[in-house]
């Protein structure tokens, strides 16, 4: 409704018409019977023809008959097209083309200019070059004649001072050894010690044979028997029920459980453990057969000695 003294609202808005209200009237439909694409089920849709296979057929195209490309162009030769393209680069040359007035030539030999530029270089020439005449130097200034001698069994001929003579003994450091010996002797004390707990290498000839002498023998005493041997009065009695034929009473009971002792409850606390004593070190010996064999062979038979088997 129009206001007093005022405009329309279809006059306000600025539109020629009221606009339609399109779903007046219309029933309502939930979305889930609603279906996905409705105008693919209301009137005709489009029916394909089923897919066409290739052949020299028209019906395998779209189009309805064959189109050509190049349909009337007439026919282009491409080495006329490249000789044209020659000719139009030919005019733009100012002149003749360069050609040269002769062949590459080879040379010869080594030592040859043939074939080059320039030719033969005078610096490079065999040719020997004037030169000035020559002209010996004048001596060398001497102030003193050279010394005769070798220097070898000569005096005052080298350079530098002669040496002074210094002794020095031939046998100086034999002599200094005897004297350190010496004193080393000096203050030694007693024979060198020796132990007498070392084992001997091997056996003697007779392993008892001592070089300490024999004990007087000492003279077995016999003992003369006395009577007859002791029998008892009446024979021995048969063990029984109440232990008759024992020398003592029936021990009384005591009470023993029956448990496994351990090794340190066996051993009293007063006892000592027995530990046995160290026996000979072993120590590396010489096979029998070498020491036969040292003992054979020495320094004065080695040239004349024969092979024997040991």
């Amino acid at each position: 409704m129009p206001a007093e003294g005022g405009k329309t609202d279809m006059e306000r808005i600025g539109l020629f018409s009221e606009m339609e209200y399109v779903t007046v009237g219309d029933k309502y439909v939930t979305p889930f019977n609603r279906p996905f694409n409705e105008a693919a089920s209301k009137n005709k849709q489009m029916l394909p023809g089923g897919s066409k296979e290739m052949s020299d057929l028209q019906a395998g195209y779209f189009d309805p008959h064959f189109v050509r490309i190049f349909e009337g162009e007439s026919y282009v030769s491409l080495n006329q097209v490249r000789r044209r393209h020659m000719m139009e680069e030919a005019k733009k040359n100012l002149g003749k083309a360069f050609l040269p007035s002769n062949g590459d030539k080879k040379p010869s030999g080594l030592g040859s200019y043939y074939g080059t530029i320039g030719g033969p270089i005078p610096f490079f020439s065999a040719q020997s070059k004037p030169r000035e005449k020559y002209e010996a130097p004048g001596k060398n200034l001497y102030t003193n004649p050279g010394k005769k001698g070798t220097g070898y069994g000569y005096a005052n001929v080298t350079i530098g001072k002669q040496f002074s003579h210094s002794a020095d003994f031939y046998d100086a450091p034999k002599l200094n050894y005897k004297k350190e010996i010496e004193e080393h002797r000096r203050l030694l004390k007693g024979t060198p010690f020796k132990l007498n707990l070392y084992p001997s290498e091997y056996f003697d000839t007779n392993p008892y044979l001592s070089g300490k002498t024999l004990p007087p023998v000492k003279k077995v005493e016999k003992k003369e028997l006395r009577g007859s041997p002791f029998k008892p009065s009446s024979p021995g009695k048969k063990a029984g029920g109440m232990k008759a034929g024992t020398f003592e009473p029936y021990p009384s009971h005591s009470a023993d459980p029956y448990m496994v002792k351990l090794a340190s409850q066996a051993i009293s606390k007063g006892a000592k453990i027995f530990h046995p004593p160290g026996g000979p070190k072993s120590r590396p010996v010489q096979s029998i057969m070498t020491l036969n064999v040292k003992r054979a062979l020495n320094v004065k038979n080695y040239k004349t000695a024969s092979v024997q088997s040991y």
